[in-house]
């Protein structure tokens, strides 16, 4: 396809993460021509979704560009006329450092951790901050991403009506969404060999005690397709800005959501459930009588602070640590602990203000779909750009992954930029232009320094905190060990997120850098898991304890979030830089950037409108009625494939129940 794109288009962006693909979706809804990059074979970049094979493949291709170096050829020079000049774009990803991966989980069910070659590394060895040696080739690597094994321009879709339409949320039904590669998708889970049967809770024995279900390394390669593991930790509150934005522009209808079950709060080494609605604090056995009053009195001034501020009369809000505030709430140390890590999920140094304001949204996200604030995609983060990228090709955007761009074309009168120069030495010219920054060069960002984002993903046999019922998706902030440490998020997912085999949890660890990742993170883990043989004497013996760790992935991602669009240096002014993923637990960031992007190419339009009504809408070709009096906006859309894009499914299918 890549050599028949054609050669005008009115924005081309470069990168398929979050932001880019909210904001190709809305440039293509506004009916502007968007050709849509990326060089990866996957969509959503560090906002991607990977299957265990996929992320052992994943690894393995970060480990190779890092021994590669950015080599990239130079032959698009010559194509550069006098009166212009380029600026060049990088082939190499390093957004990722720090890279360490363990095995805790036996081959054939013996003992202890095995290691494997420079990723799979046993618990005692030393720790690297690079990877030296290729995968381990029992481990499949000839799997990549899901979405690196199609075509690659999403298939179309007729938009949907206008209407009052909210976010698909479940208790764990299958996805009925193909995604955009088509083919060969491992993101859905077949629904044959019982995958329905495994999001079910199994039946308890109440004649035996309950015991761990032995889980080997093997059997986790054998059931990787079933995994599908986040490069970033998100989560959705149910009255963020994301969600506003996909019910307002219908994206809702290409994934589901699940509720996040449980907040969770580590207390002196104990992991305890956090009362959310005012039915959970009157029937928690954590809080007292005179606690559960206090907290109610506290949370009801939260959200009337506005009416009636008398709880902050006299409160410096700006400068006073909420950490202090809270104790001149009359509150005892417990609630203090609970409101300051679980409802607000702040520092212990962040402002007043801040605190008051992250707990009043805390409290405001309460009870739309669930009984807490958050809400979690099945299959993974990583759905969410590839159903705005499905938006996107619905109103005519182009699609070409593993299509890489090797420079930007600058005019030198005019400091515009021109065109690019893709990889098979193609000029494509446009009006605008949006890179999302791991491309840039390092003379474009030279002098940048950038903030880092210390992240875990683990593989465990149990949840942190028993239930009833095993399929629990729970949120839970480990405090800091230290002064000045920064607290650690953990999101614990069970198998009917679609994200992880049955009898396993898939947990997250997220924190803001301050080394390596697991020099940041490995106190955390080791206070809620096992990484040692000491779980299999419990398993011996009939006990629980602490879950037993199987399998850890440490690394490092930057957070460009931060950096102002004026600190890269010589981008002409039609040229926009799109940010990575943030530290922070929502996805608010991305959409505004998204929109404030959007605004920027096109002032004044509607950001991401509702889809028209299908019985507006004209197909080429059909005979058109004459047209009354007053209905020349009737819309008229294009739905055919481009040439070479044909896919074998229709990914705008409307999730089944």
């Amino acid at each position: 396809m890549a050599d028949s794109l054609p050669t005008e288009f009115d924005v081309i962006i470069i990168g398929t993460g979050l932001p880019e693909s909210i904001l190709a979706a809305a440039c293509a809804r506004s009916g502007q021509r968007v050709l849509h990059v990326d060089s990866r074979s996957y969509y959503g970049g560090n906002w991607a979704s990977f299957t265990f094979s996929g992320l052992l493949s994943w690894l393995q291709e970060h480990e190779q560009d890092s021994e590669a170096g950015d080599k990239s050829p130079a032959a698009w020079q010559t194509l550069i006329r006098d009166t212009e000049e380029a600026i060049a774009l990088r082939g190499q990803d390093d957004t990722i450092q720090h890279v360490e991966v363990f095995r805790y989980a036996s081959e054939d069910g013996g003992d202890g951790a095995e290691e494997v070659g420079a990723l799979q590394r046993n618990p005692s060895s030393e720790a690297s901050s690079t990877l030296t040696q290729p995968l381990d080739p029992a481990c499949p690597s000839e799997e990549t991403h899901p979405d690196s094994t199609g075509p690659e321009t999403p298939a179309k879709d007729t938009p949907q009506p206008d209407g009052d339409i909210s976010p698909e949320v479940t208790d764990g039904e299958e996805n009925q969404v193909t995604g955009e590669d088509g083919g060969d998708q491992t993101r859905g889970h077949p629904a044959s060999d019982g995958a329905e049967d495994e999001n079910k809770p199994p039946a308890e024995d109440s004649a035996d005690p309950p015991r761990r279900t032995r889980i080997t390394y093997s059997q986790i390669v054998k059931e990787g397709r079933r995994f599908n593991i986040d490069l970033v930790s998100k989560l959705l509150y149910s009255q963020g800005s994301l969600i506003d934005l996909l019910i307002k522009s219908n994206v809702s209808r290409y994934a589901e959501f699940k509720n996040v079950t449980r907040v969770l709060a580590f207390r002196d080494g104990r992991v305890e459930q956090v009362p959310c609605s005012r039915a959970d604090v009157f029937n928690s056995k954590e809080l007292s009588m005179v606690e559960k009053r206090m907290l109610m009195k506290f949370l009801t001034s939260c959200l009337d602070s506005e009416q009636h501020p008398g709880v902050l009369e006299g409160q410096d809000v700006t400068r006073r640590p909420f950490s202090e505030f809270l104790k001149t709430q009359k509150l005892t140390p417990n609630l203090q602990h609970f409101i300051l890590h679980s409802i607000a999920m702040a520092e212990p140094s962040c402002s007043t203000a801040d605190g008051l304001q992250a707990t009043k949204h805390f409290l405001q996200c309460l009870g739309r779909y669930g009984n807490t604030p958050f809400l979690f995609p099945l299959y993974g983060q990583g759905e969410i750009p590839q159903c705005f990228c499905r938006m996107c090709a619905v109103f005519g955007g182009i699609y070409c992954l593993r299509h890489r761009v090797q420079c930007l074309v600058v005019d030198k009168e005019s400091g515009r930029c021109e065109a690019v120069i893709d990889g098979l030495g193609q000029r494509i010219s446009a009006k605008h232009f949006v890179v999302e920054d791991s491309y840039l060069s390092r003379e474009t960002c030279a002098g940048v320094r950038y903030p880092h984002i210390s992240r875990a993903v683990l593989i465990t046999d149990r949840s942190v905190l028993q239930a009833e019922s095993d399929q629990q998706v729970s949120i839970l902030t480990v405090p800091p060990a230290e002064p000045g440490a920064p607290a650690v998020r953990v999101a614990e997912l069970c198998s009917s997120t679609m994200t992880c085999m049955k009898d396993t949890y898939l947990v997250h660890l997220t924190c803001p850098s301050a080394r390596t990742a697991r020099e940041d993170l490995e106190p955390a883990v080791q206070a809620l898991f096992t990484p040692s043989t000491e779980a299999d004497t419990d398993t011996d013996t009939g006990g629980l304890g602490k879950p037993r760790l199987l399998w850890a992935l440490y690394f490092n991602m930057r957070d460009s979030s931060g950096v102002s669009r004026g600190s890269y240096r010589g981008l002409p002014a039609n040229v926009y830089v799109c940010s990575g993923p943030d530290c922070g637990l929502g996805n608010e960031h991305a959409v505004k950037l998204a929109e404030a992007l959007f605004q920027q190419i096109s002032p004044g339009e509607d950001f991401c409108p509702p889809p028209p009504n299908p019985e507006d809408i004209i197909f080429d070709g059909e005979d058109k009625p004459p047209e009354p009096p007053g209905t020349s906006d009737i819309i008229v859309a294009k739905l055919e494939a481009p040439e070479g894009s044909q896919h074998p499914d229709c990914p705008g299918q409307h999730p089944q129940n």
